[in-house]
């Protein structure tokens, strides 16, 4: 994508400044990090919870993986496979990175209540992961990437720094493709969820950026696209709960 001064970027339903975006994606998730998992159970009646654990349980990761969950600040996603690989009778090498510092925090807090210390948290930008090249077994990112400026960009750095045989798994909400679902879904994003944002986190328009940034963002063929274009191999796609999200899959070889 271009940086002229003149290029743009969706943030919701409006096309912003590219240098823009970021910093209000960053005031978006600084102003919910609080309530953030409260409110990912009630925008998603708990299914939210289901997806993750799919997610994990088809990355199936392995003792002495060394694995990077990008824009997973509270957690979720990495107490999981934290979890998933105890069982195995070992440990993996789990790295969080979030661009957001409250949002850090906020799994920083988690940790400490589940007495978790084997997760490095880290600051950074998908964009620009502070990761060394072909330093990964598994690469993983739940509901983020549609909120980055580039796409592109942040697929290139999940190649960039996954080992050849190395996993990447994206969680993201999508298309609905079941009849009738599809306007029950509009009707709860843009009625019912900011209603809750401002109910539950002090903050309707953030759920309603969010409802927005979802609408924005590819449908589950064109994202499959974007992830072969980034140089990842073998893309599958797998629809959950009726398309509203989808787990794509890809492998570095």
């Amino acid at each position: 994508m271009s940086n002229a001064p003149d290029a743009t970027a969706s943030f919701g339903f409006r096309d912003v400044p590219e240098s823009d975006k970021e910093g209000l994606v960053r005031e978006v998730f600084s102003s919910v990090a609080w309530r953030y998992d409260l409110m990912n159970d009630l925008m998603s009646g708990g299914v939210h919870r289901f997806w993750k654990d799919a997610m994990v349980e088809r990355l199936n990761p392995r003792p002495g993986w060394r694995v990077l969950d990008v824009a997973g600040g509270t957690g979720d996603i990495a107490f999981r496979i934290a979890d998933a690989v105890r069982t195995r009778g070992g440990a993996a090498d789990i790295v969080v990175c979030d661009i957001n510092a409250e949002m850090i925090g906020e799994g920083v807090r988690r940790a400490t209540e589940k007495g978790e210390g084997a997760i490095e948290w880290v600051c950074g930008d998908a964009e620009a992961l502070p990761i060394p090249d072909a330093s990964l077994d598994a690469y993983t990112i739940a509901f983020g990437i549609r909120n980055v400026t580039h796409i592109d960009r942040a697929l290139a750095e999940a190649r960039r720094v996954l080992k050849p045989g190395g996993r990447f798994l994206c969680l993201e909400f999508s298309r609905v493709d079941a009849p009738g679902l599809d306007v029950l879904y509009d009707r709860f994003s843009f009625t019912v969820l900011p209603r809750l944002g401002e109910l539950v986190a002090k903050d309707g328009d953030a759920y309603r950026y969010l409802a927005e940034s979802i609408r924005r963002f590819p449908p589950q063929n064109a994202f499959a696209q974007m992830i072969d274009q980034a140089g990842l191999s073998r893309v599958k796609v797998r629809n959950l709960t009726g398309g509203v999200a989808a787990l794509h899959s890809a492998w570095k070889i």
